[in-house]
């Protein structure tokens, strides 16, 4: 009697999506005009599945008077949200179109003490220029756009990290 040789079905790749721990940076102080921004971007960064970590950034509650915590607890909490997000191999999203210096060193701790990607989201014309300080660091990725373009700077920033 002859065996029969079974053939197993073949495997059917399963798209595995590259979902990342997000650490989301935005003016607070600087300027609250922004808002409603930050909240879109995170929200698509979220129904892509992504984790984000924004806290106050995205609240509408909060002015550039800041939260009712104390500076040093703010401090404490963001830094380690961004050392969350480092340990999961994530990545630090900044919209940098409105100065502030907190930003700014969200960006440094990201990069110089864990080593993070970093992608920075720029409105043309909002500024004069984008701070050298970020357009001049060849690691950070700049996503510039318009008023009208966000949803193209989206699409770009969810192929960025797709990669």
């Amino acid at each position: 009697m002859a065996a029969r040789l079974c053939h197993p079905e073949p495997r059917r790749r399963r798209r595995t999506r590259n979902l990342k721990t997000i650490y989301f940076s935005g003016s607070i102080s600087g300027g609250r005009g922004d808002v409603a921004l930050y909240r879109r971007i995170v929200a698509a960064l979220e129904n892509e599945g992504h984790r984000v970590l924004a806290g106050a950034v995205t609240s509408e509650h909060i002015g550039d008077h800041g939260e009712s915590l104390t500076p040093r607890d703010i401090f404490e909490r963001d830094l380690r949200w961004i050392e969350e997000a480092a340990d999961a191999d994530g990545v630090l999203v900044a919209e940098v179109s409105t100065p502030s210096t907190g930003v700014g060193y969200e960006i440094a701790f990201a990069r110089y003490r864990f080593g993070m990607r970093v992608i920075g989201l720029y409105r043309r014309a909002y500024t004069k220029r984008c701070s050298a300080m970020i357009s001049g660091d060849s690691e950070i990725r700049l996503i510039e756009y318009d008023d009208g373009s966000i949803d193209t700077a989206i699409a770009k920033l969810s192929r960025i990290l797709s990669e």
